[in-house]
């Protein structure tokens, strides 16, 4: 996400960096490549202006100025605007109640019926407790099938009444819900092609007879500047209290994120970031800002690790390391619980101060298959004492494997190197480039 944007951010950032002191001409040139930047990552012109000329003002102050690294405090300045734009502090959801509701609106295709179920999967992991889906698209064809398929993927119960009247349906499952002791309940409403009369009133007869606690507009983030205008139609009619911007992960420009809080009001809460139902992410405006222009977001990959990783078994996996008793076995076992976080390039961007190059690296997840298919195909004794792996093994394992002796020997060696790193790592003798 913001790959393209990011990218001609930071070069303008890395220009700025080598100016010994700021002047209103070098600004000038530097704040151009941030507005071109912007416009063409489709952010509105009116807010790319005001953004510029915030920056250009405080860059071009008596702080600056003075300052002996004017680059460095000019980036700063660079951040805390981008954080202002995206909305400023994080904004969580407003939980109270038993059952708190939590009410879904927005347009066919926005992702709104898949983003509900990734929704509940982020409540139920973060306050460990029971969620109800409520299907109220009665009019998109297979809505309620579809929705149904997501609640068995996740384990998670729907409640569904077919065809009926969808006011009528909010007000049984809040009843069922209360009976069945669910804390929350998450209403799929049904979306239009347009925004239009019908579909507003019927928003708001169910906002009316439940009073959810929030009213969370989905938007398709490839909308671009549209999105402005779509939580403008909802929001004229309904009480919005946060946006779900999706599909952040695809080709997407980013404007929309960078706009509609600022134009709207309406704070952006969650972000698609895959197709996955663990794709979805609480929406902090610092830790964007900081992926933005290339300083990573430490605290989003320890969050992740934290939620992903077997503590124990990292543990004992890092004592091993130390003590030198690193094996195949304990390689497999590492693999796994990094493959449970994603993809890797997606890991490397989070890290602060890596290099470039390898924020660039694509990892297939055929090679990911491949090497697990190489360690499962040698005995356990051979995953213990990789030292015994002579020619002969070595072509019963890339049999075993489906792959090439080639392959197999990339992989020893790939693991030796490993071993090396971990040993220098220990001794002190190796830095790590951030």
């Amino acid at each position: 996400m913001f790959e393209n944007l990011g990218s001609r951010l930071q070069n303008a950032v890395n220009k700025i960096k080598g100016y010994g002191k700021i002047t209103d001409d070098n600004i000038s040139e530097v704040t151009r490549e941030i507005r071109l930047a912007l416009l063409e990552a489709d952010v509105n012109y009116k807010v790319v202006k005001e953004f510029i000329n915030n920056v250009k003002q405080k860059a071009l102050g008596e702080e600056v100025s003075k300052s002996l690294k004017p680059g460095e405090v000019f980036v700063k300045i660079l951040k805390d605007e981008l954080v202002e734009l995206l909305g400023g502090e994080k904004k969580d959801l407003y939980i109270s109640g038993n059952p708190s509701i939590l009410m879904l609106v927005g347009l066919q295709g926005s992702g709104k019926t898949t983003t509900i179920g990734k929704l509940s999967l982020l409540l139920r992991k973060k306050y460990h407790k029971k969620p109800l889906l409520v299907a109220c698209d009665i009019y998109r064809p297979a809505a309620i099938d579809q929705l149904k398929q997501i609640g068995r993927e996740l384990n998670i119960e729907v409640y569904s009444e077919g065809k009926n009247n969808p006011v009528e349906i909010v007000k049984n499952a809040l009843e069922y819900a209360k009976e069945n002791k669910f804390n929350y309940i998450l209403i799929d409403t049904a979306g239009r092609l347009h925004i239009d009369d019908e579909l507003m009133d019927e928003l708001a007869n169910i906002n009316s007879a439940v009073n959810p606690n929030e009213i969370l507009l989905v938007v398709d983030s490839m909308t671009g500047q549209d999105a402005v205008n779509v939580i403008e139609g909802f929001n004229n009619k309904l009480p919005l209290t946060g946006a779900i911007l999706t599909k952040l992960d695809g080709d997407t420009r980013g404007g929309a994120a960078l706009s509609v809080r600022h134009l709207t009001n309406v704070p952006i809460k969650f972000v698609g970031v895959s197709e996955k139902m663990d794709g979805l992410d609480e929406f902090y405006p610092d830790r964007m800002a900081s992926r933005i222009l290339g300083m990573g977001d430490l605290m989003s990959m320890v969050e992740k690790v934290e939620a992903t990783i077997d503590q124990d078994e990292a543990l004992k996996t890092a004592k091993k390391m130390e003590q030198g008793k690193f094996d195949l076995e304990d390689f497999l076992s590492m693999f796994k619980q990094i493959k449970k976080m994603g993809p890797l390039e997606s890991l490397l961007k989070l890290i602060p101060g890596i290099p470039k190059e390898m924020k660039k690296v694509k990892v297939n997840p055929k090679d990911m298959a491949h090497i697990e298919a190489i360690i499962l195909s040698m005995t356990p004794y051979e995953r213990k004492h990789p030292e015994i792996l002579k020619a002969t093994r070595k072509m019963r394992i890339a049999k075993g494997s489906a792959r090439s002796v080639e392959e197999v020997n990339r992989l020893l060696k790939q693991f030796d190197q490993m071993k090396t790193m971990m040993k220098a790592m220990k001794n002190g003798k190796m830095k790590l480039p951030f």
